[in-house]
């Protein structure tokens, strides 16, 4: 079996997560129009054998009417952790309809080997949505997103810092290097790499800040924990009309220099180079 080709490689702005367990919010998730969705089997669930056994039905059955009604809408399931003991039960719940696998704290290739494999005996080939979230995670970005099968990552910087006994800022300074370590692995193997969720609710400065800040090093996407995250994530990781018409313009100014014979010249009092035209034309192929 195969993964859904309609959603086999989608490039999320916004991913929304919901807890496995509350089939009320799954039922809600596409309201707020997400580019994807992940029913979360991991940390929205006590750890607790009788609470995951509890979530994993409704997480099976939510994702399962999520695909089918909303073909649009990239679902993925998030399990726990490949060397938890909830593991290869929460495996039980994924299926073809699914974008993918989340599957969080992924330490070395070795994991993504194991993963990759708990995933064929269950006759799954499902990508995976490789969550980088320890020290040893970070140090080895580059060969876990060198696998095969893993065209997408997140950085989680809560598990992050909590790993290394450090303390998180509203600044973000203590979680910098690693952040930029996951954005350049992801550039490396032309993974599509998703930013830190916001935890702070109902504050839309820090969101904008804090997704801008994403943006600049790299990211393509941001994990949203409510509703409200998501248009602000669609709008800060997308590409805007006025961006669109600016690219355009400055394509159109290469030309024209270039047809008159001129190897450099200026867009609106800037000198362009090379990269600022990749830049653009990176704008543009967003559509």
């Amino acid at each position: 079996m195969t993964a859904n080709p309609t959603a086999a490689l989608p490039r999320p702005r916004s991913v929304l997560f919901a807890p496995a367990g509350r089939a009320d919010l799954i039922a809600k998730l596409p309201r707020s129009a997400p580019d994807a969705v992940v029913i979360d089997l991991e940390d929205a669930v006590p750890a607790t054998a009788q609470a995951k056994a509890y979530a994993r039905p409704i997480a099976g059955e939510g994702s399962e009417t999520l695909a089918g009604e909303h073909p649009e809408l990239a679902v993925f399931v998030r399990v726990n952790s490949v060397h938890s003991p909830f593991f290869q039960d929460d495996l039980a719940v994924l299926h073809t309809g699914l974008a993918g696998v989340v599957v969080p704290k992924l330490e070395s290739a070795a994991d993504v080997t194991l993963t990759r494999d708990a995933l064929r005996q269950q006759s799954l080939d499902l990508p995976i949505l490789a969550g980088l979230e320890t020290g040893a995670g970070v140090w080895n970005a580059r060969e876990i997103l060198g696998e095969a099968g893993v065209p997408w990552a997140y950085f989680g910087a809560e598990d992050y810092i909590t790993d290394l006994g450090g303390v998180r800022t509203p600044d973000n300074t203590e979680v910098l290097y690693a952040r930029s370590q996951v954005a350049l692995a992801a550039r490396l193997t032309g993974t599509h790499a998703l930013d830190i969720v916001v935890t702070v609710l109902n504050d839309e400065p820090r969101f904008r800040a804090d997704a801008t800040q994403g943006r600049s090093l790299g990211y393509g996407g941001k994990l949203c924990i409510h509703p409200a995250q998501v248009t602000l994530s669609n709008e800060l990781f997308g590409v805007s009309e006025a961006q669109r018409e600016r690219a355009q313009a400055l394509l159109q100014a290469a030309a024209e220099a270039a047809q008159a014979g001129h190897g450099a010249f200026s867009f609106e009092g800037q000198m362009v180079d090379e990269p600022m035209l990749a830049s653009a034309r990176a704008v543009l192929a967003q559509g």
